[in-house]
């Protein structure tokens, strides 16, 4: 279908959902940015207790997941993307409140030029108080941005034909790695000049300023005065396909399934169960990267640093965007039937390939540290052009009006992989480099062989995750509303 005289909104849809993507990465990195310069001298945080901070945010954030799709499916689109978006920025604006809010309930300190001061029993108090504000602020900031990814994926459900979905999706989704990547970039800077206080505040009121643009420019496109008659064909060529579906009476609004009952389908596992063995990798290359490079004596800060972590999310950025052009490359060419989910599985299985790259990260590293910047780049495109297509299963199996409720038992998946990776490769990092050269794996030893050990697993869960997911469900096998 030609797309040379039609009005192009759907773009426009994808842009705020990139917007909103890079916003919720950056309000998530605010707190590990500020942490070592400014938050644990003042609060007299030690690791624990950062450590129990993460740790309770990625939970939270996982068990949020499997009711914000329910919720977004329930309030609507627009509504439940709001109500998301809202949350999430409160959220993160309370954190700026912590220290204030310290200085009530700790006594000893008045004001909040002393918590730095305290010490003996009063630090401790201000340790433990402030803890837990900023415990309460990441469970708040965790509720909100579990709606993200549901809502945009039901959104991109709306405004692409199937064969564009994980192209869409990838743009959007690569707000992930431009959020990565503007952060070590602007956060210090804005902490350093203006206090960590309005580090929260600027990054966090920036949600605020999209829900204006999203309430004005949000319907469904049946009703949007934007989208002209020829993009609307566009964007339902596949109602058009199957007419039988199109003209009955339920197709034009569909009954949620129920929450229970998406957990009877093997559609519904296989997408949990690819985001499981897949979402923590992703995880461990944001939060781990920077010290791997530091390990390299190149940490964030220094102007090495920050090229390496420049280059590594401009090749994910860049790969997973144009990688992501790969289903509809074969859709338009006949490959496998045309049938947009057996196209999405092929192009699966070539991205699973990608993080293979990692095997090769340790034994390189000693000739260049822009090797692992190179390789580690390559595993991460290759999940974010993963990412984008796994998501879009979703709307290729299940009715519109249940997307955003299996998207969200996905996320909470991944929540919970997330989790386990990033806590065990804490424990066994330091596990490794207490045992020093009496811990060893593939000639490496130390720590090198605790990162060794991690990109192995990185490396092959994708393989593992498609296998799973291929077997059990070997072919096209959409759910009805």
């Amino acid at each position: 279908m030609s797309e040379t005289r039609m009005t192009k909104f759907r773009w426009v849809m994808c842009t705020l959902l990139f917007v909103a993507t890079t916003v919720n990465y950056l309000d998530r990195q605010v707190l590990s940015l500020t942490f070592p310069d400014f938050i644990r001298p003042e609060f007299h945080w030690s690791d624990a207790d950062y450590g129990t901070i993460t740790a309770w945010f990625s939970l939270i954030y996982a068990a949020s997941c499997l009711f914000a799709g329910k919720f977004v499916d329930w309030m609507g689109t627009k509504k439940g993307y709001l109500w998301a978006i809202f949350v999430w920025s409160l959220g993160a604006c309370l954190h700026a409140g912590c220290d204030i809010a310290t200085c009530f309930f700790v006594d000893g300190v008045s004001k909040t030029a002393e918590l730095v001061k305290a010490t003996g029993d009063v630090a401790a108090a201000v340790a433990g108080v402030s803890v837990w504000l900023f415990l309460g602020c990441r469970a708040v900031l965790a509720l909100g941005e579990a709606g993200n990814f549901p809502a945009a994926i039901k959104v991109t459900a709306e405004y692409f034909p199937k064969k564009d979905r994980a192209f869409a999706t990838s743009i959007f989704n690569a707000g992930a790695s431009v959020g990565a990547l503007a952060a070590p970039l602007t956060i210090p800077v804005l902490a350093k000049w203006f206090g960590w206080q309005m580090a929260f505040i600027i990054i966090g009121g920036a949600g605020f300023i999209w829900m204006f643009f999203w309430q004005w420019l949000y319907t469904k496109p049946q009703a949007s005065k934007f989208v002209d008659k020829a993009e609307l064909a566009y964007i339902s060529q596949d109602e058009a396909a199957e007419p039988a579906a199109a003209t009955t009476p339920a197709a034009a609004e569909e009954k949620p399934i129920s929450f229970l009952k998406c957990f009877t389908f093997r559609q519904t596992w296989s997408f949990i169960v690819g985001k499981f063995f897949t979402d923590g990798v992703w995880w461990f290359y944001l939060f781990w990267a920077p010290a791997y490079f530091k390990e390299q004596g190149h940490g964030p800060t220094t102007g090495m640093g920050q090229a390496l972590i420049f280059t590594l999310y401009l090749i994910v950025t860049v790969v997973s965007i144009y990688g992501c052009k790969l289903p509809t490359f074969f859709i338009n060419k006949g490959m496998m039937g045309g049938n947009p989910y057996m196209c999405r599985m092929r192009a699966m299985l070539i991205f699973a390939f990608f993080p293979l790259a990692a095997l090769i990260t340790q034994p390189l590293a000693g000739i260049s540290v822009w090797f692992p910047a190179v390789l580690i780049g390559l595993a991460a495109a290759g999940h974010q052009a993963w990412s984008a297509n796994i998501f879009s299963t979703v709307g290729d199996m299940f009715p519109k009006s249940t997307i955003a409720s299996v998207t969200g038992m996905g996320a909470m998946a991944g929540g919970v992989g997330s989790f386990i990776i990033n806590k065990c490769a804490g424990s066994l990092f330091t596990y490794a480099e207490t045992q020093g050269s009496a811990f060893t794996f593939c000639g490496f030893a130390g720590k090198p062989a605790g990162y060794m050990i991690v990109f192995c697993c990185c490396a092959v869960a994708y393989l593992v995750a498609w296998t799973i997911m291929k077997t059990l469900v070997p072919k096209y096998s959409p759910i009805k509303g």
